[in-house]
């Protein structure tokens, strides 16, 4: 049910994240991203709306609302999924280093 296009970036990762509890617009996406990495990942408007259009076009979320030029998305089951399988690699990658840092 994944993509087939390898693993995700950090701001595809943490874009798919903001979208776990509610629908967000571009600004809430934005200040998610920010606020959870605190800073570390910077989403400039041109990253950002890339990735949305990205994801539409696989699926992995859906427009729900316009009000003007705000738009605001859901992610779908297809979306959870890959965002999972991502969770799950990166677990698996951590466990990894630990286990020979050790």
């Amino acid at each position: 049910m994944g993509r087939d296009k390898g693993p995700l970036t950090e701001p595809m990762y943490y874009v798919l994240m903001s979208f776990l509890r509610q629908d967000m617009c571009g600004t809430e996406i934005t200040e998610f991203v920010e606020r959870k990495t605190r800073g570390r990942v910077n989403l400039g408007p041109g990253t950002l709306y890339t990735l949305l259009a990205r994801f539409q076009e696989e699926k992995l979320i859906v427009e729900t609302q316009v009000d003007g030029r705000k738009r605001t998305y859901r992610i779908t089951p297809k979306g959870r999924a890959v965002f999972q399988e991502e969770l799950d690699r990166l677990r698996a990658c951590a466990a990894d280093g630990e286990e020979e840092s050790r």
